[in-house]
């Protein structure tokens, strides 16, 4: 007898194969007349939503993927890292994948994990990469995604939401005195840089302050940005800066040492993410922090629920503020000298 198929689910509850792949991986973007009618077809039928739909076998291969779109970024790798070790206590090995920054590579990564009959995908999508996660979703392979999700996929992600920590980042600020504080972004294309510009935008009219788009740097997430960026910033008047992501945070600090300011003292600047290497830098970077020990523990535990063939929700986990010497209320004041003592 014929194993039944996405395409037989969607035939029977009378909806797209989208819509059925959207039901099946958890997505709220349905109906619920549309998500009863994808659920009883599929029980009705048989159909085992994480089985690959190259072959239905009984045997799983005890190995996830882990996708994610550049290792040298320190988040990623410290994400990589806390999702294996979470894998690894299930008993599970991990299948460590890098995009290098190219949707031509995550493509052809995805095209491996189909072939290495992997029991299921944890990922940081890209934003060019629709086709090759739908290939994904077709196969009927678990997938989360973490730190990002893709409007419209279907699939649950486990993200931090910025708005707590980029709300007490401006709070922190304007505290300090700043008014012209400028604020380094990710592409829109991705939905962290969306989202943090859109919670930078939000704490700015807490205070009925005026978003000068002057003091927007566009910024892609990597080092180079967060250079160019702060030197914008610093040459159009910029008393304090936000970048919104660990790489282009390093380049902001890059760029005030070069220019001989005085982090702190001259410029105040928050970065994000809460890196081991930002308590070194020199002063110690206060920092928008997202709890990537959370993210990538929930996110495996997530997976797990998918590969068994439940649909977990999607979460949000919030930020918070770190506050170290790069803004003026971190910084421990100055010990006065001794007064010298009197002679007898």
């Amino acid at each position: 007898m014929r194993k039944p198929t996405i395409k037989d689910v969607a035939a029977r509850a009378g909806v797209s194969v989208g819509t059925v792949s959207r039901v099946l991986n958890g997505s709220t973007a349905t109906s619920p007349g549309a998500r009863e009618a994808v659920l009883a077809a599929a029980r009705d039928l048989g159909y085992l939503p994480n089985a690959h739909a190259r072959s239905l076998r009984s045997e799983h291969s005890g190995t996830i993927a882990v996708l994610v779109p550049d290792i040298r970024n320190p988040f990623f790798a410290e994400l990589a890292r806390v999702v294996e070790k979470a894998a690894l206590d299930r008993g599970l090995a991990t299948l460590l994948c890098n995009a290098d920054e190219s949707a031509e590579q995550f493509d052809r990564y995805v095209g491996v994990i189909r072939r290495q009959r992997v029991d299921g995908v944890a990922m940081i999508p890209i934003s060019e990469a629709h086709r090759a996660i739908d290939s994904l979703v077709q196969d009927g392979i678990p997938v989360v995604f973490l730190d990002r999700h893709m409007r419209g996929s279907g699939i649950p992600s486990i993200v931090s939401d910025p708005d707590a920590g980029v709300c007490q980042a401006v709070d922190h600020l304007l505290a300090c005195g700043h008014r012209r504080i400028g604020v380094i972004t990710g592409p829109m294309a991705s939905s962290a840089g969306r989202e943090r510009y859109e919670a930078y935008c939000r704490a700015m009219a807490n205070h009925r302050l005026p978003v000068d788009q002057e003091l927007v740097a566009n910024g892609d997430f990597q080092e180079s940005s967060g250079e160019r960026g702060a030197g914008l910033l610093i040459d159009r008047g910029a008393s304090a800066i936000f970048a919104s992501d660990s790489l282009m945070s390093m380049g902001a600090l890059r760029t005030c040492h070069t220019r001989g300011l005085r982090i702190g003292v001259d410029i105040d600047l928050v970065g994000f993410d809460d890196l081991p290497v930002f308590t070194l830098t020199d002063p110690p970077l206060t920092v928008v922090d997202q709890p990537i020990q959370e993210i990538g523990d929930q996110g495996v535990e997530m997976l797990a629920r998918r590969m068994a063939g439940e649909l977990p929700d999607s979460r949000r986990l919030p930020t918070r503020l770190i506050v170290r010497a790069s803004t003026r209320a971190g910084r421990a004041p100055a010990v006065a000298p001794a007064s010298p003592i009197p002679s007898a």
